[in-house]
């Protein structure tokens, strides 16, 4: 098990192996195994990323964003300039419904509602938009149209998850009431316990997924 000061250095130098992150604009600090970032960054891809980063650390438990975005001079668009990119990368996604999607942006910030029938479509929309010049922030409120729920959905569910990692299927419960999976167990990272969740949202029929994995210490 990692102290403190040894995940802090972990940490650090993933941020300063990864070649799309300025590591000295972020503050690390753990306690706990928590790790709270803090700092401003020039680009709301770059928090994006900084936050991928710090996830495949393994022994992080939990993971507190306090970083936001300052854009310099070079990055700064009008929130209709914005609105206009946005709509057009939308358009361009080969996986996303763009015509099932209302965008609204306020200074910066992007606000993404509709109903698409994918959990994919969903994440492949805010995707779309992070890395465009000028965003300072994204909301998805994108939610799912209802579908039939199959009847052996649970068992479907183990099947993807012993796909994904025998190993790590073993430690992970899956409890299926109606649409709604929650997922419990132990994982090695907080990246393999965004895998799984995103590994779950495939199955069709489900409305929501509580996730309530622990990572390992």
């Amino acid at each position: 098990m990692k102290t403190d000061e040894q995940l802090k250095d972990d940490v650090i130098m993933e941020l300063e192996w990864d070649p799309a992150i300025h590591a000295t604009q972020v503050g690390v600090a753990v306690k706990n195994g928590v790790v709270t970032l803090t700092g401003h960054l020039d680009t709301f891809a770059e928090k994006f990323a900084v936050e991928k980063a710090v996830a495949r650390v393994q022994g992080v438990q939990a993971l507190a964003v306090e970083m936001d975005v300052k854009l310099e001079p070079g990055h700064l668009r009008s929130d209709s300039e914005i609105a206009f990119a946005v709509e057009s990368a939308l358009k361009w996604h080969a996986q996303v419904p763009a015509d099932r999607i209302q965008v609204m942006v306020e200074k910066g910030w992007v606000t993404l509602k509709g109903e698409v029938d994918w959990d994919y479509q969903r994440q492949n929309a805010g995707k779309a938009i992070r890395a465009l010049t000028g965003v300072v922030g994204l909301s998805n409120a994108i939610s799912l149209k209802s579908a039939v729920v199959p009847s052996n959905l649970h068992l479907r569910i183990r099947e993807a998850l012993k796909r994904h990692a025998e190993r790590e299927a073993r430690d992970i419960a899956v409890d299926v009431q109606g649409s709604v999976v929650t997922l419990r167990g132990r994982v090695d990272s907080l990246a393999e316990r965004s895998a799984v969740h995103g590994s779950v949202w495939s199955a069709p029929g489900i409305s929501s997924v509580i996730n309530e994995l622990k990572v390992r210490p």
